[in-house]
């Protein structure tokens, strides 16, 4: 296994094709656009995506997919969740399907509810089974790409695929964890990016560290509500695709979901935030299919909501934030109690 393919030359693949590479991997890096890949070719920079940021030579940009996946056994999916469809059926249509396919994308389908592995195993098929695996965790990817220390964690049905996904990425500065509960890792992967809009608003609005820290513990009870609701495991949600990726999502300039909520906090309009953002928002997407979830399974989850509102159906972000603050009173413990008497 010396090489591996990368499927999305954004900023989270580009970081992860260094990470590869610094584990003496050769790494086919694919990209849409032909200036990109020439750039990173020939300059070996990513500049849109990672500023200032010089590419190890083991990584060799393809604009084509059947040359970037050819004799490959391990593919890492680093698109948008919007675009993943599209990829997987180009790749079947070239009859070019690695064994292993590793996602890190973090987002549910609006519409039809699907995880990310649900969405891949589907387009797939019985016919052409594959391992999936999936990356998750607290991870920037302007950080991992400074080789500052990162924990992520890796799930899938089949555990040895999760194991070797692990050998693959582990070095000092990138380590990796296991899990077997793949539902949870991704819905805490998903579910965080709509608590960090939120975060964003509450900056935005002014409302300083009070409010964000509520919102970060209150969006844990909520993601943990509807993940055990959908079959995850509690604990799960204490780890790094839980708490650990709650934090990091909703503090940091680097968190483009909070960034775009800060905007919105602002006064900023939706369209003119995603068209000055200049990558995918996941929790725009994500709000809308966790919005539907709450209604399917019966969950409260009133930031999910709020939020809902405000992206969706012309809400001012500080109504939405005064309607949730004067929400009837309950029992802060209410939720835990709930979902572990289900799990005993």
């Amino acid at each position: 296994m010396n090489e591996v393919a990368v499927i999305g030359a954004g900023s989270w693949g580009t970081a992860l094709a260094m990470v590869l590479a610094d584990n003496d991997k050769r790494v086919r890096l694919w990209g849409h656009k032909n200036e990109q890949i020439k750039e990173i070719n020939e300059n070996h920079t990513n500049e849109k995506y990672l500023k200032n940021v010089i590419l190890p030579q083991n990584i060799i940009g393809y604009t084509h997919l059947k040359s970037a996946l050819a004799g490959i056994d391990v593919m890492i999916l680093a698109v948008p969740t919007k675009a993943i469809r599209e990829v997987l059926k180009q790749i079947i249509q070239i009859e070019c399907i690695p064994s292993t396919i590793v996602h890190v994308s973090k987002g549910i389908e609006p519409d039809t509810h699907l995880r990310i592995t649900e969405m891949i195993e589907e387009e797939l098929g019985n016919e052409r089974k594959k391992d999936v695996v999936v990356l998750s965790g607290p991870s920037h990817a302007e950080e991992v790409s400074l080789r500052h220390p990162t924990t992520v964690t890796v799930s899938s049905k089949n555990m040895k695929a999760a194991e070797l996904v692990q050998d693959l990425f582990m070095n000092q500065h990138f380590r990796v964890y296991t899990n077997p509960d793949t539902i949870g890792v991704e819905i805490g992967g998903a579910l965080k990016n709509i608590i960090a809009l939120a975060a964003g608003i509450t900056d935005g609005l002014g409302y300083g560290d009070n409010a964000k820290a509520a919102l970060i513990t209150r969006g844990l009870a909520e993601i943990a509500r509807l993940g055990t609701k959908m079959g995850a495991n509690p604990l799960t949600f204490s780890g790094l695709t839980g708490i650990g990726d709650l934090i990091v999502t909703c503090t940091s300039v680097h968190s483009r979901n909070w960034r775009a909520g800060n905007m919105l906090g602002k006064g900023h309009k939706l369209e003119e935030v995603l068209e000055s953002m200049g990558m995918v928002v996941e929790g725009v997407r994500t709000t809308k299919a966790a919005y539907q979830l709450a209604k399917k399974y019966e969950v409260k989850m009133p930031i999910t909501e709020a939020l809902y509102a405000v992206l969706f159906s012309n809400v001012e972000a500080k109504e939405a934030v005064d309607l949730l603050m004067a929400r009837v009173k309950t029992q802060e413990m209410e939720d835990l109690f709930n979902i572990l008497e289900k799990k005993v």
